[in-house]
């Protein structure tokens, strides 16, 4: 148990505070009306995604997951195919492709980013490739433009930013998930736009894309009882898209927090023995999750605990070295995947932390490298 009452590692609470008037009037007028499926408020917040991102269409479905596995239907994507990403993601991103019965072609992080390296992607494509899939992990994009050219270069192959993590963050100037065929994101609650549950959203230009997606997530239907296309439940809950309506009004000031507070953390770093990310100069990082990397990372959890810090680890196992998926790496290694997940970890970040409990989290941290064996 910690010695000291824990702050919070997201503190959803204060978010709440902040916007309790406008969420409780958000979920009231739903309550009112009635329509917890495909409510007003789901075509509502359609739009409000699609304008902030900058693109053309946007469709709110049932989860991050979902987002994933609806694009990978509309591109039907068909049992063989093979899908380039990352192993050192959350297992929705390979789990997905296996669904569907497809193939996960596991491709190495760069060490500063964590973010797939793009200049492995090119080798590992081969005439069964049907996508790609990057990650923009812990709130940064990865280098998209290089991404699109690569698929460009052979066939076009679809590109799928997976960004449940990097909603808000930008590169060159442009939005994440209206950077390439499909952009994915998720509003689990942690997420730097949540909502009170599961919930998510797809983004695109292609307007046939769109149109298979929105069938998709109805069950295949084109209209009521007409099932054009093999699809699945995935519809977002008008009560989920309300809660987020409530919080994009005070989204742009919460990424403006995140990167204020994420260049207060780096600044705060320097001369302690970590590895703190590298920010790639034409991009913005949401700070999804605050993580560096550290040798002797169970003692220094363990001692940030007791200082009432706390932790976590995205992500303690690469997806090869899952059992679920360690079939699909073929015996292949990715060292610098591996190295991260024995290194990284995430400190408390949220929009209303404050200086003050910055101030504590980098003095526990201080403290807790003094004196490991390294």
């Amino acid at each position: 148990m910690s010695s000291k009452p824990a702050l919070p590692f997201i503190d959803l609470k204060a978010q709440y505070a902040a916007l309790k008037t406008s969420v409780d009037a958000r979920i009231q007028r739903v309550l009112d009306h009635g329509q917890y499926i495909m409510g007003p408020e789901v075509k509502e917040l359609e739009d409000q995604l699609a304008a902030f991102v900058g693109v053309r269409h946007c469709i709110t479905v049932s989860s991050g997951t979902e987002a994933l596995l609806i694009a990978l239907m509309a591109l039907d994507l068909k049992p063989g195919d093979e899908v380039i990403t990352t192993p050192f993601t959350f297992a929705a991103t390979a789990e997905v492709i296996v669904l569907l019965g497809g193939v996960p072609v596991f491709v190495d992080i760069e060490p500063d980013t964590c973010n797939i390296d793009v200049s492995l992607i090119e080798a590992a494509i081969t005439p069964r490739t049907r996508a790609i899939m990057p990650v923009s992990l812990y709130g940064q994009v990865c280098d998209m433009d290089e991404i699109n050219a690569i698929a460009a270069r052979h066939g076009n192959l679809p590109v799928i930013e997976d960004a449940a993590q990097s909603f808000g963050a930008s590169y060159k100037g442009r939005k994440s998930c209206g950077l390439s065929t499909f952009g994915a994101t998720s509003f689990f609650p942690s997420k730097p736009l949540g909502c009170y549950g599961d919930g998510g959203a797809l983004f695109t230009d292609d307007d046939a894309l769109a149109q298979a997606a929105r069938e998709i997530r109805v069950h295949g239907q084109s209209q009521r009882y007409t099932h054009t296309r093999v699809g699945v439940g995935g519809r977002m809950d008008t009560l989920q898209c309300a809660v987020v309506l409530a919080k994009l009004e005070r989204f742009e000031w919460e990424i403006a927090r995140r990167l204020e507070i994420g260049a207060r953390y780096q600044a705060l770093l320097d001369g302690l023995p970590v590895q703190k990310l590298v920010l790639r100069p034409d991009r913005n990082c949401v700070w999804a999750q605050f993580t560096l990397s550290v040798e002797a990372r169970s003692q220094v959890q363990e001692r940030l605990s007791a200082a009432g810090v706390p932790t976590a680890v995205h992500y303690p196992k690469p997806l090869h070295q899952q059992p679920a998926y360690a079939q699909w790496a073929q015996g292949h290694r990715f060292p610098q995947a591996e190295r991260a997940a024995q290194r990284v970890m995430s400190l408390p970040m949220s929009a209303d932390l404050s200086e003050v409990q910055q101030d504590q989290v980098i003095q526990a941290l201080t403290q807790a490298l003094d004196g490991l064996e390294r």
